[in-house]
């Protein structure tokens, strides 16, 4: 059996609180200064992943930052508390460590932590573009949106999610405009899409424009902040949010029952998995880079799979196949860690349908 670790980390100093009741007695700013002095934690014994070909165990570990100190503080001392992190894993017996939230993002997204383990990492985020983009597709389907002649919009498209998702999903769409801050990386890769494709990419700088206009969206952004708020959907717009923290304020879900958001990389794990520990979800699911992470150790391929800020459709392909084979899926359609039934679907799509024949 080849035993995992996946690295976790507080995206908040409410997630801490959350964890050490006590803490909440303590003063925010007093408490973010004390994070940066705890050592990793092994959080919890991970059971009962089983394939019909393998089964694999393994273990959270948590680096102490939050999402805030990941990008705030010297890359340096980032670096160093996830690498002590990655060591942990290492002494509980992983041979292959997957990297969420943040600390797939910081410095070269895993290159240097692979660098300075003796054990296999993987960001997990060839797994998590494929379920992003499986379920757009579904999600879009039920809205009643020609994916073909939609505005697609990828916001964040030259990370390396937002790269390889903007490259897949041009071979469907005719519209698809990427968004980032770094005009000159949107001028690139709007080229290699040009010539993979023949499809002309919008590019912009200015997300809230691209996103008022967009039908379906894929928001992957490393934004400590939400960066889409209520007014800023069209009614009926699909977005999958697969960023963490996330882009899509709460205040979406609160004030418009016009649009579907769905979480990206929400996937059902075979067996009858324990995670022994709440992240948010119901049992048996899990994040698609955590996935990930569970379907090399079954397929015993401990090697460094998805790292740096470039993936390929390659990548896309292969884990794709290999979680078929050990009986991962897409777990329908989830919507800030709540299931959306296809009642809910056809509601939002009834109400998008009436906003839309309002006069302007």
């Amino acid at each position: 059996m080849h035993k995992f670790a996946f690295m976790i980390h507080p995206l908040d100093i409410s997630d801490i609180t959350r964890k050490f009741p006590l803490a909440r007695h303590l003063p925010s700013s007093l408490l973010e200064r004390a994070t940066r002095y705890l050592p990793p934690l092994k959080t919890s014994h991970i059971t009962g992943v089983r394939s019909p070909y393998a089964e694999t165990e393994g273990w959270f570990v948590a680096c102490p930052l939050t999402s805030r100190q990941m990008v705030s503080l010297p890359e340096k001392f980032v670096m160093e508390r996830i690498i002590s992190t990655g060591r942990l894993a290492e002494k509980l017996g992983a041979e292959i460590l997957g990297l969420g939230a943040m600390t797939s993002v910081v410095g070269d997204a895993g290159i240097t932590v692979a660098r300075n383990l003796n054990i296999a990492v993987t960001t997990g985020n060839s797994y998590t573009v494929a379920t992003a983009i499986e379920a757009t597709e579904k999600a879009a389907a039920m809205m009643d949106i020609d994916l073909p002649r939609a505005e697609v919009a990828i916001v964040g498209a030259t990370g390396s999610i937002g790269a390889v998702c903007a490259k897949i999903l041009a071979r469907r769409c005719q519209h698809l405009t990427l968004v980032a801050r770094n005009e000159a990386k949107l001028f690139r890769l709007a080229g290699e899409i040009k010539d993979m494709t023949g499809v002309k990419a919008r590019i912009t700088s200015h997300s809230q424009e691209a996103i008022r206009r967009a039908d379906v969206i894929i928001t992957v952004t490393s934004a400590v902040d939400t960066i889409i708020e209520p007014e800023d959907l069209k009614p009926g717009a699909v977005v999958c949010d697969v960023a963490r923290p996330r882009d899509v304020s709460r205040r979406v879900a609160e004030m418009r029952d016009d649009v579907l958001v769905i979480d990206g990389g929400v996937v059902e794990v075979p067996g009858n998995v324990n995670f022994n520990f709440n992240f948010g979800y119901p049992p048996g699911l899990a994040y698609a880079c955590m996935a990930e992470t569970m379907i090399l150790a079954l397929e015993g391929r401990i090697e460094n799979f998805t790292l740096g800020r470039e993936l390929t459709v390659e990548q896309i392909d292969t884990i794709n196949r290999l979680a078929a084979k050990h009986g991962f899926r897409v777990a329908g359609f989830r919507s800030f860690e709540l299931p959306v039934s296809e009642a809910r679907v056809a509601a939002i799509r009834e109400q998008a349908r009436r906003k839309a024949a309002l006069p302007r």
